[in-house]
């Protein structure tokens, strides 16, 4: 399928607005998405002028517009991800015997969309609607390792972005890259107890066509219960979910 330059640089644009934690400088957004000036410059004028992007002159800054929100709206109406990924995660969960979640990145936090309990298990925090720091979580660090590095870095650019959180959890940005790179390597982001202590969770991001994560699928366990056995059988079920969600998705 034949990819339109100009329109995967807006969109791109408007994903990178979509995860700040407010309006941002033309030029911070031309450096993070590597674009050149002028063409950043014109792509934000044409998103303005379709009310998908405003400015904010006294700041000199840029943020998502009406249209934005009418767009977010329709989706939050239809659930579009959810009732597609109701079903996969259903079974995921029956699949491997501890409860399932889907999560999606908003800024630097995880929102739960989707938990799937299985019987028996253990009662989790990740109920839907929850946020909780992607930084500290199995579900955050699929999606983030698999941004841009530049995005990354604009997501998380100082210390007190990482708040106070865990003690086991990156508290910078070199320590966050240091887990984000051994998750690339692996195929799989995981925590250990840095959520709930006694629980462990592994998760896998779904990506679009562009290989931008539109959401992370994860299961939780008993710390206690961890075998080599447990944990390979795990990873190939949500790899299997992931597959599945892609391709409800239509490849995005």
């Amino acid at each position: 399928m034949a990819v339109v330059p100009a329109a995967e640089q807006a969109l791109g644009i408007l994903r990178y607005l979509a995860n700040q934690a407010s309006p941002v400088p033309a030029a911070t957004i031309s450096r993070s998405l590597a674009l050149p000036r002028s063409t950043t410059y014109h792509l934000l004028d044409t998103l303005i002028a379709s009310g998908f992007v405003v400015r904010y002159p006294d700041q000199r800054t840029y943020g998502l517009g009406l249209t934005a929100y009418e767009l977010a709206s329709g989706y939050v109406r239809q659930e579009p991800l959810q009732r597609l990924a109701r079903r996969p995660m259903a079974d995921l969960a029956d699949r491997c015997g501890n409860s399932a979640h889907l999560s999606v990145l908003l800024g630097r936090d995880v929102v739960y969309v989707i938990e799937e309990r299985a019987p028996g298990r253990p009662l989790l925090i990740t109920d839907v609607g929850v946020r909780l720091p992607a930084h500290a979580t199995a579900s955050g660090r699929a999606m983030l390792a698999a941004l841009p590095q530049q995005q990354v870095r604009a997501l998380y650019p100082d210390k007190d972005a990482f708040g106070a959180g865990d003690d086991q959890a990156p508290a910078s940005l070199s320590a966050l890259r240091r887990v984000l790179v051994e998750v690339r390597h692996a195929g799989w982001a995981s925590e250990d107890g840095e959520v709930t202590p006694g629980l462990a969770s592994r998760a896998m991001p779904v990506l679009d066509g562009n290989g931008y994560p539109v959401a992370a699928v994860a299961v939780t366990f008993p710390l206690e219960e961890r075998t080599p056995q447990l944990l390979a059988g795990i990873t190939a079920a949500i790899g299997a979910t992931v597959h599945t969600l892609h391709r409800r998705l239509g490849g995005l």
